[in-house]
């Protein structure tokens, strides 16, 4: 079974926020004073955290949910119920997220310690405290918590590498990488050998840079063929290329048309590859059987190879001093609130809105104290308004959250 996964699903829910308290005081012969119902806490978030100490998202593939804890509710004497712990789920560095059901780019966590929030926390609710008023003296009635946000997720996972090592199978990709660093990938004499990728810190002078081995490319790879896409996707972030060819190829491909095909579908899956910074290598020099006239080595004899170290850390150290300072990309997108109407029939309305079901998240909803609360709220947002607007008459039924209510024009 491999240990690298490079993509996975995540449910992340926030916690649910807890509830708001209705409490009185007792002041010796007086059975109820005033009101003094704690509000509930917050429900915990879930943020990813990129981590240079993850390698994989090995840890979603069985296990997908991630849920924050939930808020405390509140107590009477004015105790507020304690906030729910945030719970940091790591990835590795270079995880994209996108929604599962829609595609839409949500975050790129491109380098350590890139954070965004994957699910919000519920509000608290408020406890009766908070409702008095010069109208209303004794409020008999407080707020529920809100539910924790929940989404799916995909997580994908796109290697940062300062080479990545490019080439068709077998042309000696996972042999170079185990004599130039510590790595030890698995090495065999088959195509695909290499099914997932394997990084390779190089050392060189004073200089260190991390080497990428790429399952190898087949043509056609940039239109799905074989695991194209899935190999290629680990070449985008890589600051310079390292195009190897195969000068004693036994399927009778020529170096020359080695590099033709390998440049040709770098280019169909992402042009601006082929701006990279890239070297170009024959392999296999010690039993070649092609002419080659470019640079040449043997992971075997190591002809070559210190030569060719010194020039990916050359082309290594300009690549990054040429690039600008890197962030993760955020994409924030707030949520809608107030209020919005959708018909769900000819005679029946759903108000939906954060805003407009938090007036209606009470914890008794049929005291005429409550009732006059609510009614009070709605107007004050514009909803009688809108509710006009979308042809709502006298009689209509209006659903908010999980309660129902007839309409009346007053």
């Amino acid at each position: 079974m491999s240990g690298f996964v490079d993509e996975a699903q995540l449910n992340a829910r926030g916690g649910d926020g807890g509830a708001g308290c209705v409490a009185f005081r007792r002041e010796g012969p007086v059975a109820m004073g005033g009101p003094n119902g704690g509000d509930g806490g917050k429900g915990g978030d879930v943020w990813l955290v990129a981590s240079r100490n993850c390698a994989s998202l090995l840890a979603f593939r069985d296990h997908p949910h991630r849920r924050a804890m939930d808020g405390v509710h509140g107590m009477g004497k004015d105790l507020h119920g304690k906030r729910g712990k945030d719970l940091e789920v790591e990835v590795p560095e270079g995880t994209v997220v996108t929604d599962l059901y829609t595609g839409v780019l949500m975050a790129d966590l491109a380098r350590h310690g890139d954070r965004w929030m994957a699910a919000a926390g519920g509000r608290g609710g408020r406890g009766n405290a908070k409702f008095l008023s010069n109208r209303r003296k004794e409020p008999t009635f407080a707020e529920q918590g809100e539910h924790g946000e929940e989404q799916w997720l995909k997580l994908d996972l796109k290697l940062m590498a300062d080479v990545a090592l490019v080439g068709f199978p077998n042309v000696g990709k996972s042999t170079l990488i185990s004599v130039i660093s510590a790595a030890k990938p698995k090495i065999a004499d088959y195509p695909f050998t290499t099914l997932e990728p394997n990084l390779g810190v190089v050392r060189y002078n004073d200089a260190e840079f991390v080497v990428a081995d790429i399952p190898g490319l087949i043509e056609g790879a940039s239109e799905g063929r074989g695991l194209g896409h899935q190999f290629l996707k680990h070449i985008e972030r890589a600051r310079a290329l390292l195009v190897m060819v195969d000068l004693a190829a036994i399927d009778g491909v020529d170096p020359q048309e080695q590099e033709r095909v390998l440049l040709e579908e770098l280019a169909a899956y992402r042009p601006e590859l082929l701006e990279r910074p890239r070297l170009v290598v024959g392999t296999k020099s010690d039993s070649a059987v092609y002419d080659w006239d470019g640079e040449q080595i043997s992971s075997i004899t190591n002809q070559g190879i210190r030569e060719l170290v010194g020039r990916l850390a050359t082309m290594v150290q300009r690549a990054r001093q040429a690039e600008p300072e890197s962030e993760g990309v955020v994409i924030l997108r707030p949520h809608a609130d107030g209020a919005r109407v959708e018909r769900l029939g000819d005679h029946e309305f759903r108000l939906v809105g954060r805003q407009v079901e938090r007036i209606v998240a009470l914890n008794d909803v049929s005291t005429p104290e409550a009732l006059s609360y609510i009614d009070h709220q709605l107007k004050r947002i514009g909803v009688p308004r809108l509710l006009t607007r979308a042809g709502a008459a006298y009689g209509d039924t209006v659903r908010i959250a999980t309660f129902s209510f007839e309409y009346r024009e007053d």
